[in-house]
């Protein structure tokens, strides 16, 4: 099947009926950004800006918030399922240091039910305020005993607040390193269970750094979200980059990036069809 493509569009791919490696139809949204040298089909909010191929959520400036959320709702699965991968890196960090290394504030993966908006900044992360949302956080700055005194963890957020749930240290690398990160959130509504996993590998690892119970559909009351990222920087900073990001409104694992079988793709408008292989883990 040819695929029309029009140069610059966004790819935000939707499909109503999608046949899987083991032939099942199933209604999907897909979201695939391979890169950001078009944002069509987001939202930027704040500080966010688009800078060459990548999202920059927030700069590496003194006091900025910016986020990123998809311009309309993504509906999901009727147990709120969802599975999403992105890479993203921090670069020039500056400003005050907290005794473990400079850069500010983090970045957060947001699925949430309010609007195209950004919360608050500095340790905020421009999350701070969104409700009902749940978020996953990779924090660059410690704030003292909501951030388990570490400048360098990964956390499970609920409904803008930003004193984590569940916490756990990155100790792979730090994160204020220029890496490319790779990271991995799953959501299974039929077991409730939330996961998060970060890697500088591509390769999803099989034990999640995070994992928390919770039910999401309850939490956010809608199975319609808006889903993004978003980030802040107070005394201290660095550029908060989201350089790719796929995600699958069911649970399916990604590793790393899925390929629909047949999609519909929209940013300026409806621009063709497209026949590809989904690759699942």
């Amino acid at each position: 099947m040819r695929v029309s493509l029009l140069a610059g569009t966004s790819v935000l791919l939707l499909s109503a009926s999608l046949l899987l490696g083991r032939g099942e139809a199933q209604a999907v949204i897909v979201i695939n950004y391979p890169d950001f040298s078009s944002v069509s089909g987001l939202t930027l909010n704040g500080d966010a800006a688009q800078v060459g191929n990548v999202l920059r959520v927030a700069p590496a400036q003194f006091g900025q918030a910016g986020s990123a959320f998809s311009t309309t709702p993504v509906t999901l699965s009727s147990n709120a399922s969802f599975s999403t991968y992105f890479q993203f890196r921090f670069t020039n960090p500056g400003g005050l240091c907290d005794g473990q290394g400079c850069g500010a504030d983090g970045l957060t993966f947001t699925v949430q039910t309010v609007a195209n908006n950004v919360g608050g900044g500095g340790g905020g992360i421009g999350y701070a305020g969104i409700s009902p949302s749940i978020a996953v956080e990779f924090d660059n700055w410690n704030n003292g005993s909501i951030d388990g005194n570490s400048s360098n963890h990964a956390g499970i957020n609920v409904g803008g607040d930003v004193d984590s749930v569940v916490l756990a240290e990155i100790t792979e690398a730090d994160l204020n390193a220029g890496d490319i990160w790779n990271a991995w959130v799953d959501y299974d509504g039929t077991t409730h269970a939330l996961e998060a996993r970060l890697s500088l590998s591509n390769i999803r690892p099989s034990a999640p750094l995070l994992s928390h119970t919770i039910d999401l559909a309850s939490t956010l009351g809608s199975p319609n979200v808006f889903v993004g990222f978003t980030s802040g920087t107070g005394a201290a900073f660095a550029n908060h980059d989201v350089l790719s990001w796929v995600l699958d409104n069911s649970y399916h694992p990604i590793n790393p990036v899925p390929v629909p079988a047949a999609v519909y793709l929209f940013g300026a408008g409806l621009v063709g069809l497209a026949g590809l292989a989904r690759r699942r883990s």
